[in-house]
């Protein structure tokens, strides 16, 4: 409803109200004055909220529709790129984690990148793969690694991977 329609319709409501109370024998003027003036302040603040709550309602819904509709695939960062950053923290965190996890996804790194760099299985030939790798490097990607005797305790140091990672990717 237009604002200028909205306010003939206030304006007619409060010109009714003044006549009825004008009409009344047991109201005084002054009085049938004051509760006009009541009325028609009451009026006048439902047609704002009112027009308020519409013009409201209308960005609300506006901005639902917004959220129905499909979106562009978002730039974010690959699922896999996630998934690795998860195991590298809890690998950090937890013992038992980065010995299932872990060391399990870089020693299959460190395998592809000897294979690929230098033309040999890390699993077939593992003291090929230890000098390439260094003793370090060799004792948490070995394949027999036993399991860790504390399995909730701290995992790989962060510094440790960082070691590890940039080992191998220096092959």
């Amino acid at each position: 409803m237009s604002v200028g329609l909205r306010f003939a319709r206030v304006a007619t409501t409060a010109a009714v109200a003044l006549i009825v109370l004008l009409a009344l024998p047991s109201l005084s003027t002054s009085r049938a004055l004051a509760i006009w003036v009541v009325v028609l302040a009451g009026l006048v603040l439902i047609a704002v909220a009112g027009h308020s709550r519409e013009r409201g309602l209308s960005e609300r819904a506006a901005r639902f529709e917004e959220a129905l509709r499909p979106r562009k695939p978002a730039d974010s960062e690959p699922v896999e790129l996630l998934r690795m950053e998860r195991e590298l923290l809890l690998g950090i965190a937890e013992a038992d984690h980065a010995h299932r996890r872990l060391l399990p996804l870089l020693r299959a790194a460190a395998a592809a990148r000897i294979s690929s760099r230098h033309g040999f299985e890390l699993e077939r030939r593992p003291e090929a793969a230890r000098a390439l790798l260094g003793d370090d490097v060799w004792d948490l990607l070995r394949p027999d690694r036993p399991p860790p005797e504390n399995r909730h305790g701290p995992g790989v140091p962060r510094k440790r991977v960082v070691a590890v990672i940039e080992r191998v990717e220096s092959l």
